[in-house]
């Protein structure tokens, strides 16, 4: 496995609407009310939600620059001052804790810590500002006589101020059961969870009590990233693997040695809401990829698989989700077999095309940080070379100086209108059940349960453990709304599903069969 050592950074090669406003080069960079140029001299609306996120994008885009151009090694310790010039600070107390800051951004720009088999990093000094999570009382306590907060308390924490008459809460005591709250007629009492822990729906993040600083627990995370995205201070991040992917460019000459697939998630179709998906697609190519392939023609092999493998066992759960499949396993360990044994969208078109072309190399591209877990199996390590998510998709054409709205249009067109709305919840349903029609089964009463989020497979998950489901297969997605809902979007908003319907109207395949028999 390569190795390259600059200083204090190492970097191993794993081969073997809150608008920001950039005007410009990264260079003095503008924070304002629009968002990011491209990159030298220009000046284009890209949108990102914050400007957490616009500053990781300058990270990788320097970084893929740097790659790109060969001198990475040479320029890394110079990215932090690059993207902070100072003098003055322009988020922390000094340009000197900014640039300590981006340093650790760029060490997970670059891979990250690889005896960490996590995807999930948490960037220790940037985690410094939040409060401790506690339950409080506010200033709506009235002072009652009542007092039911103390007597359901099962430790003794609450007590009374002898002059204001209202309640206190002792912190070293507290054990967090939230009893006192929900017994408050007042609601004074208030959680002041972190983020971070708000945003894991799983309970894999705690705080070093020696610290404060966030913990991630390797046992129950399912890396969906939820936590990276909505810590405000960017102290959680996914590593990133866009080294490789320039790695897998380079090395193939021109796609001479051999060729470099891109492998584009159907969620596509709500990215780069600023251009044309054919626009996307040609700029995919001039990165340095041979061609682009829809993963949404996995999702065809998948759905007409899937709904076979649900008829013969009688009850299944997805494996389209990576997150999800982690969560049974580590959640609900008794009812992993019932995990559909298909691989996911993204490892059976990545296994097909290897099938058809041993030595290429597959680099998928989507909106899913647990996709870089997933990569990293056994069963998909074989077929799956390198994962990047469209935040970093956005880097690398920037880092590149490419404007999207001015290339031509190339075309995407692999899949049925199945295989495309799998990028929504309740897509995958839809897809199994126009298998099941196609396939010409009739004598199965197929129920379907669509989960929206990694709260609501947890529910049906519980019901099936205990054998009350009103259903015979689960669609698990851990992300609301799907995978347009991933962590690794350029935005974060609610996100229309009709769209995604609309774009797999436009598949020119209508049915699943139309779509798998080139294979």
């Amino acid at each position: 496995m390569p190795r390259k050592s600059y200083g204090s950074y190492t970097i191993m090669l794993a081969s073997g609407k809150a608008f920001v406003m950039e005007t410009g080069r990264t260079e003095g960079a503008q924070y304002g009310s629009g968002h990011c140029s491209p990159g030298r001299g220009e000046s284009v609306v890209r949108i990102f939600d914050t400007e957490v996120q616009h500053l990781k994008y300058q990270v990788l885009k320097e970084v893929a620059r740097h790659a790109y151009a060969g001198d990475l090694v040479e320029a890394v310790q110079d990215i932090p001052k690059t993207i902070v010039p100072g003098p003055k600070p322009t988020m922390r107390c000094c340009v000197y804790k900014e640039r300590a800051i981006l340093a650790e951004r760029v060490k997970l720009a670059t891979g990250g810590n690889r005896e960490n088999p996590n995807v999930i990093e948490v960037i220790d000094i940037a985690c410094d500002e939040c409060p401790v999570s506690s339950y409080a009382v506010t200033d709506s306590c009235r002072g009652c006589i009542a007092h039911r907060c103390a007597s359901v308390c099962p430790v003794g924490a609450i007590s009374f101020d002898p002059r204001q008459k209202k309640a206190h809460i002792d912190p070293q005591k507290c054990v967090e059961c939230g009893r006192c709250a929900g017994v408050c007629p007042y609601s004074a009492i208030m959680n002041s969870k972190r983020p971070c822990e708000k945003a894991c729906k799983i309970g894999a993040i705690a705080m070093d009590p020696e610290n404060d600083v966030a913990v991630i627990n390797n046992e129950k995370c399912i890396s969906c990233g939820a936590c990276a995205y909505q810590c405000p201070f960017g102290a959680i991040m996914d590593k990133s693997f866009i080294l490789d992917a320039i790695d897998l460019i380079k090395k193939s000459d021109n796609n001479r040695n051999y060729k470099v697939y891109a492998i584009v998630a159907p969620s596509i179709s709500s990215q780069f809401t600023y251009a044309k998906l054919g626009q996307v697609i040609t700029a995919i190519k001039r990165l340095g990829f041979f061609n682009v392939v829809e993963v949404a023609l996995g999702a065809d092999m998948v759905a007409y698989a899937e709904a076979q493998e649900l008829v013969d066992k009688g009850f299944l759960t997805s494996s389209c989700c990576p997150a999800f499949v982690d969560y049974i396993k580590k959640e609900f360990p008794q009812l992993k077999e019932h995990i559909s044994h298909n691989l996911s969208p993204m490892g059976t078109i990545a296994q097909y095309i290897k099938s058809t072309d041993p030595t290429a190399k597959l680099v998928f591209i989507g909106p899913c940080m647990a996709k870089k877990m997933e990569a990293q199996r056994e069963e998909v390590r074989p077929y799956v070379d390198c994962v990047l998510t469209f935040e970093e998709l956005q880097a690398l054409i920037d880092s590149q100086d490419m404007e999207l709205s001015e290339l031509p249009e190339d075309v995407l067109d692999n899949a049925s209108y199945y295989g495309r709305i799998f990028a929504r919840s309740g897509g995958l349903s839809d897809a199994v059940r126009e298998a099941i029609a196609e396939r010409g089964i009739e004598d199965f009463s197929y129920q379907p349960v669509a989960c929206d989020g990694i709260e609501e497979c947890r529910l049906a998950l519980l019901k099936a453990n205990k054998k009350v489901l009103n259903g015979n297969f689960i669609e698990g997605m851990a992300c609301v709304g799907g995978c347009i809902g991933g962590a690794g979007c350029l935005t974060h908003g609610a996100k229309d599903k009709s769209q995604v319907d609309q774009y797999g109207r436009e598949a020119l395949e209508k049915t699943i069969q139309d779509a798998i028999q080139i294979l």
